[in-house]
């Protein structure tokens, strides 16, 4: 796995694999679901995750560190097929991308999606797919930029959510 090839980039954070259910992570998604609910008026993503949906090899979480040991930001994908929800086979879906205030504009979000992309292609994932919202422009310009291209059809927990907004990647 090439993550630690690409915590190389800046030497002063890097990447560990960490499980959905690590402190850092649940503390970092607690942080995450609060910014949801204020920029979304709502008590945040209710999409139903477990800790054991980003287990390889049919997913990965990671946590982007400082060499104080904080947690700065955080992501991971799930393995999806086709199912009611919209997924294709072969699907890897992001989830809980998220870079804490302090720590924005360090790239960390690229190297993050960067990592998680090399992953899931590693695991056989043909599509990695997402779903932001319409409040979050900073995710959207990042996806954007990174290749990512609207979805022709919405998958996932909010897909007939007007604010929902999904997006497509060929691994």
């Amino acid at each position: 796995m090439s993550i630690q090839n690409a915590a190389h980039a800046t030497p002063a954070v890097h990447l560990r694999t960490v499980t959905f259910a690590h402190p850092d992570a649940l503390a970092l998604n607690d942080r995450v679901q609060l910014e949801y609910a204020e920029r979304y008026g709502d008590e945040g993503d209710i999409t139903p995750l477990d800790a054991t949906m980003f287990e390889a090899p049919r997913g990965l979480y990671v946590i982007a560190y400082d060499e104080h040991g904080t947690p700065l930001a955080t992501g991971g994908w799930r393995s999806q097929d086709e199912n009611e929800w919209g997924y294709a086979d072969g699907d890897a879906e992001l989830k809980r991308m998220y870079v804490t205030p302090e720590a924005r504009g360090l790239g960390l979000a690229r190297r993050i999606l960067a990592a998680l992309e090399e992953d899931a292609k590693a695991a056989g994932r043909h599509r990695m797919v997402l779903e932001t919202g319409t409040k979050q422009p900073e995710a959207v310009a990042l996806y954007l930029s990174c290749g990512y291209t609207p979805a022709a059809e919405k998958f996932g927990h909010y897909r007939f959510d007007d604010l929902s907004l999904c997006y497509v990647k060929p691994l």
